[in-house]
């Protein structure tokens, strides 16, 4: 077994191994029948099959709208961000989905030089919030689940290292 690199920090390790489990994850989904969406073609997120199905991605956008006015490519880095690139969004799903939630009344939209059409910002409605909070009881013992799997894997994987 090759030694870990000193020069990288433990959790620097950690994000890694849980990278490559979850990507080793979803190609054993496919194989078992489980619901895990298999990791496909170049740049795929071997999680987001799932967290989609899951209402994971939506929820996360209502989080950010409700935290402030946010546009389409600021919403994809701040997931991004959070998630350390273990979630990342391209536009080609941010923009169909953001103008779902605006057609579907749980945000709007205006646009920050009208004029020009440069950015377009989000705001949640009211019956956003309630979507909001819906959506935070329903998909939490999904998230609970992704927790506790990723911190099984990692103490079954490095629990000699601690």
């Amino acid at each position: 077994m090759p030694k870990a690199d000193p020069a990288k920090s433990s959790g620097e390790r950690s994000r890694k191994a849980v990278r490559e489990a979850v990507a080793q994850a979803g190609g054993l989904g496919k194989a078992t029948g489980g619901g895990v969406a298999p990791a496909t073609g170049r740049g795929q997120d071997p999680l987001s099959g799932e967290l989609r199905r899951r209402e994971v991605l939506p929820l996360l956008v209502l989080h950010l709208i409700a935290a402030g006015p946010s546009y389409g490519n600021q919403l994809m880095e701040r997931i991004a961000g959070m998630t350390e690139g273990v979630l990342t969004v391209n536009p080609n799903t941010m923009y169909p989905l953001l103008r779902k939630l605006e057609a579907a009344g749980l945000i709007e939209g205006d646009w920050e030089h009208p004029e020009r059409r440069t950015r377009r910002f989000y705001s949640l409605t009211a019956a956003g919030g309630k979507e909001y909070a819906r959506l935070r009881e329903e998909v939490r013992p999904f998230l609970d689940s992704v927790a506790r799997s990723i911190d099984d894997i990692v103490t079954e994987v490095y629990e000699d290292e601690a």
